[in-house]
């Protein structure tokens, strides 16, 4: 199957945590910068199964919802092949608001929201605003993290894995999840 798509952000520099906001330094690419190098990916496109997404870090940046709206304009324009919009806010109000806007677009590509922050909206929610594709970026991380933080410290207190088998999948099932296993 391969790579069918790739999400690029619209900052510049290093890569820094989009939640962090403007909490650290993040610089948001030109719109005309940004446009050539989505150009520029398309040139080199080998198949149209491939997808080019823009993801736009205005909302995460304080720039507002008309640079948004204005950065999906010209990505879409410059050729992108669907959209992802970045909010860290914990009320879905600017991503709705921003579906609103894109649903009025002439040119209609894929959106893609990240509920990262605002999890209290529902994917069906989401759809009904024009949303296409709903990412869960971090939540499975998020949940693994605690259960390995418990599992290892019941292995520092007890000096063994017994008391922790409780908190961990037998290795039986875990086999069972490798392809050729059982």
């Amino acid at each position: 199957l391969g790579v069918s798509a790739i999400i690029i952000e619209d900052k510049v520099g290093l890569k820094k945590n989009s939640l962090f906001g403007t909490d650290v330094d993040q610089e948001q690419d030109t719109i005309e910068g940004f446009c050539e190098k989505i150009k520029a990916g398309k040139r080199v496109q080998v198949t149209d199964d491939f997808m080019i997404i823009a993801r736009i870090e205005s909302l995460i940046l304080k720039q507002g919802h008309d640079d948004a709206v204005a950065r999906a304009k010209a990505y879409i324009e410059a050729g992108v092949d669907g959209i992802m919009i970045h909010s860290k806010e914990k009320s879905p109000d600017e991503i709705l608001a921003f579906c609103e806007a894109f649903r009025g677009f002439k040119r209609k590509v894929p959106l893609v929201a990240v509920p990262t922050t605002y999890d209290t909206i529902t994917e069906d929610e989401l759809a009904a605003a024009g949303v296409n594709i709903v990412i869960y970026a971090n939540q499975l991380l998020r949940s693994a993290y605690p259960a390995m933080l418990d599992t290892a410290k019941s292995i520092l207190t007890h000096r063994r894995a017994y008391e922790a088998r409780s908190l961990m999948m037998p290795i039986s099932e875990i086999l069972h999840l490798i392809p050729g296993g059982y």
